[in-house]
């Protein structure tokens, strides 16, 4: 009996082994573009893609998202130009303290770099009103979900990210002023600020 019970689990592992064999070795394809990247069998270096400071960079999240006006748009079509991507919500003081920077350094640089806001917790009435009351003029979109923020792994609020112009994540910080937000811009995009001395 033990002798038929070994022949059965050999019999079973080799069938396993030509399965997997069969279906040949995982492959990696890019997120956006969906091109072969590496074939993990074969031989050669694979490293994570690394930002400006050394640490892996992650790919910008497609996720639905929507308008104030409840049209529904993809979080991917953002992709395509430098991105400052700025995760808050009314009730957050944190979040309050730093928008009238972000909305003074968007009035900046705003034709170089895409400021997106992104709200998980508001309704579309409260995001309009409190974002209008310190000052900001660039896009906002709504999370009802959390799925934008799940992708982002966000822990806590305010986030911001950076993103460049192929849909990578370059940068992440918690609370930040006008000057440490141009600084970022400078670090991730060479983007100097034209503010006047």
């Amino acid at each position: 009996m033990e002798r038929r019970r070994a022949t059965v689990a050999i019999g079973i592992a080799a069938a396993l082994s030509l399965f997997a064999i069969s279906i040949g070795a995982p492959r990696v394809r890019d997120a956006v573009t969906n091109d072969l990247d590496a074939v993990l069998d074969e031989p050669g270096e694979y490293q994570e893609p690394v930002g400006p400071d050394g640490e892996p960079v992650a790919r910008f999240p497609s996720v639905e998202l929507e308008t104030a006006l409840g049209e529904v748009i993809d979080s991917a079509s953002f992709i395509g130009t430098p991105m400052v991507v700025n995760l808050w919500f009314a009730a957050c003081p944190p979040c309050a303290r730093e928008m009238p920077e972000f909305s003074e350094v968007h009035a900046e640089v705003g034709d170089r770099v895409r400021f997106v806001g992104v709200n998980p917790v508001d309704d579309a009435d409260r995001m309009v009103e409190f974002a209008a009351s310190v000052g900001v003029a660039y896009e906002l979109y709504l999370d009802p979900l959390g799925r934008f923020t799940d992708a982002l792994e966000t822990v806590a609020f305010p986030l911001t990210v950076f993103v460049d112009a192929d849909g990578r994540v370059v940068g992440r910080d918690g609370v930040l002023d006008a000057a440490e937000l141009r600084e970022r811009l400078a670090r991730y995009f060479s983007i100097p600020s034209t503010r006047s001395a």
